[in-house]
């Protein structure tokens, strides 16, 4: 038989040859760093029989989806490892998260994080035992008979939910066996890295109706020194934590009267209010309107628009004159509205609009986190409403202008592009062409990108950005939707070139996503060491004595005057503790006035990084920091 590989090459195999045999065909390395494979696009084990004609790809460890499986037999483990210590335990579900893996389980008696280091040692002797991981499927009622066999009633109860029809697979190691789709590395002998990090409560399925169960996290990499390095990272980001951070900085704070609802300080606005007007003079550049649109509205448009179906479990709703309203958790609806308050014609089009609009979403206490997850927030949406043949071009125009601003903010960045969710309105015609058109606009601009099956929005396909910090970790943010759903729903119109009329195109997207989420992100990028241009406290003025109090006011007022966002320390208190206190506050400059200074009409300046840099005239000094402003230089 002939099978075909991902580079269109045809490779002959003797007839029942499986992923492991074809990839020892075309090479000894590649099959001793297989993970599993790719049949036909479907992901398979390495003992999967193949047929002729079928299409084949050999995942490995370098592959996402190789360190996806890798992991998800670590956990494997991990679950085999708990039921030889504790044999009452049961298990529910143990999936892959981003950068590691949990297993929850349902103990007799509960266990705490000193457990931890007893069930690693019970997970390496089964990774020592090197013990073949080993598919086999049965029919519903026999699956479920040989859980209840177990005692395992929470795998009975995914068992009875499965659709009907569905293939029931289960994974065998040893003496172990679990309910499980796969696939799996052929051997627990493969793992050569792991850690399990933490441990806590979950409710079974995510219901706070249901038990409480046990939750224990772990990790696994290819290489031990690739732990090494997350664990570092994990260190790091400690530091960089926004919430203590934003606390110590005087940027934000979350209280008990308002959970999951952030206050910005006075500090904190000036940040915000610096990325708000950088946003607008980039979007007037780029020729958008700016537009702003109620923060409640009536059911109806939320009926009209989808999102009553799709997202009211998200939605705060309320009555105003016995009718129902929703506080908006998205600005599109309002946007069309504004479109629809006057006839269009092609020679309008496009039209760029943008919002900064407040929007709420409910969110569950447990998952609040700070500004990354929050309760409301501010989008920097906009909405470009278009002819299908201006589709390629807007699309472009918004990805140079993401570009820009992620490279400004010093962030790398991989780009996914998200096709149909099963949860989806429009027809597959429809979701096609935007799909092809998103595409087909990626491609002239020669960006890889990478698909991301089923992960759009309800109404279209997107692009999504995913942002790199300095520290390695990545960010979803802005995002680009292309949508043919909500214009054919609010019956939107312009008039074409041949008179008659026509449906526009639209196109939802985010820059920085949620402001809010993107200063957190900054926050933990820079460290809370700000650029010149970003900084709310710019300069520092710090006077020795308050003999030079006169020229340290006078210098405050230069700077004020001159745009520079600068604080005068006049306190009664030593030249060190003052510069020690600045330094804590991260401020980039630091200028040291003393009798010389004063006389000479200088400035002794320090460098947050750098320490002292020497002294220059004044004049020099606010010129020099003007320019950085101006030019938004990385500090």
């Amino acid at each position: 038989m002939e099978i075909i590989l991902k580079n269109g090459d045809k490779l002959a195999l003797s007839d029942g040859a499986t992923c492991l045999r074809a990839a020892s065909a075309i090479s000894e390395g590649l099959a001793r760093n297989a993970v599993c494979a790719k049949v036909n696009g479907k992901e398979v084990d390495l003992s999967h029989v193949l047929s002729d004609g079928d299409s084949l790809e050999i995942i490995t460890l370098k592959d996402k989806e190789g360190l996806h499986v890798y992991r998800h037999t670590c956990a494997h483990v991990l679950a085999q490892a708990l039921k030889t210590i504790y044999p009452t335990c049961k298990l529910a579900i143990g999936p892959v998260i981003e950068n590691g893996f949990y297993y929850d389980i349902d103990f007799v008696t509960p266990i705490t994080k000193d457990d931890l280091a007893k069930i690693e040692a019970e997970m390496q002797k089964i990774i020592k035992s090197n013990l073949p991981v080993e598919r086999f499927t049965l029919p519903r009622d026999k699956a479920i008979e040989l859980m209840e066999g177990y005692d395992e009633n929470y795998k009975v109860e995914l068992i009875r939910d499965l659709p009907e029809g569905e293939e029931i697979s289960f994974y065998k190691q040893g003496n172990f066996t679990d309910l499980c789709r796969g696939p799996h590395l052929p051997s627990t002998g493969k793992i050569k890295a792991f850690r399990l990090t933490g441990i806590a409560g979950a409710y079974w399925r995510g219901d706070e109706h249901n038990k409480m169960l046990t939750r224990i996290y772990g990790t696994a990499f290819a290489k031990k020194d690739e732990m090494e390095a997350y664990f570092t990272m994990l260190e790091e980001a400690k530091k960089r934590d926004h919430t203590k951070l934003g606390k110590e900085l005087k940027l934000f704070t979350i209280l008990n009267e308002g959970k999951g609802f952030p206050f910005f300080l006075p500090h904190g606005m000036v940040l915000k209010n610096t990325l708000i007007d950088y946003w607008r003079q980039i979007h007037d550049r780029e020729g958008y309107v700016e537009v702003s649109t109620p923060v409640i509205l009536s059911r109806s448009l939320w009926e009209t628009s989808g999102h009553w179906d799709h997202y009211k479990e998200n939605m705060y709703t309320t009555k105003i004159d016995g009718e129902d309203y929703a506080i908006k958790p998205m600005n599109c609806p309002g946007g069309i509205l504004v479109y629809k308050t006057e006839p269009h014609s092609y020679k309008d089009l496009p039209i760029r609009m943008g919002e900064l609009g407040l929007v709420h979403r409910h969110e569950k206490s447990g998952q609040l986190h700070g500004l990354f997850r929050v309760r409301c927030f501010t989008q920097d949406d906009a909405h470009i409403f278009m002819t299908p043949d201006q589709i390629t071009d807007e699309i472009k125009g918004v990805v140079r202008l993401i570009n820009e601003v992620y490279t400004l903010f010093g962030f790398k960045y991989h780009v996914e592009l998200s096709t149909r969710p099963d949860n989806s309105m429009g027809s597959d015609e429809d979701w096609n062409l935007a799909t092809e058109a998103l595409r087909h606009a990626l491609e002239e601009m020669k960006i890889n990108y990478t698909v991301n099956e089923g992960d759009g929005a309800f109404y279209g396909p997107k692009i999504d950005f995913h942002l790199e910090d300095s520290i390695g970790r990545t960010w979803q943010c802005g995002t680009i939707q292309l949508d043919f759903q909500l214009p054919q729903r609010f019956e939107m119109e312009y008039v074409g070139e041949d008179g008659q009329k026509h449906r526009p195109i639209m196109v939802h997207r985010v820059v920085f996503g949620s402001i809010e989420r993107f200063i957190g992100i900054l926050i933990e990028h820079y460290a809370g060491k700000f650029p010149v241009w970003l900084s709310p406290v710019q300069v520092k003025i710090l006077p020795i004595t308050e003999k030079q109090q006169a020229y340290a006011e006078e210098l405050y007022k230069k700077m004020k005057e001159a745009g520079i966002r600068a604080e005068l320390d006049s306190r009664n208190e030593k030249i060190g503790y003052k510069i020690r206190e600045a330094q804590m506050e991260k401020v980039p400059y630091m200028l040291v006035v003393g009798e010389k200074e004063a006389a000479d009409g200088s400035v002794s300046v320090r460098r947050r990084d750098k320490g002292d840099t020497g002294a220059v005239p004044a004049d020099e000094f606010i010129a020099q920091v003007k320019r950085e402003i101006a030019e938004k230089t990385a500090f």
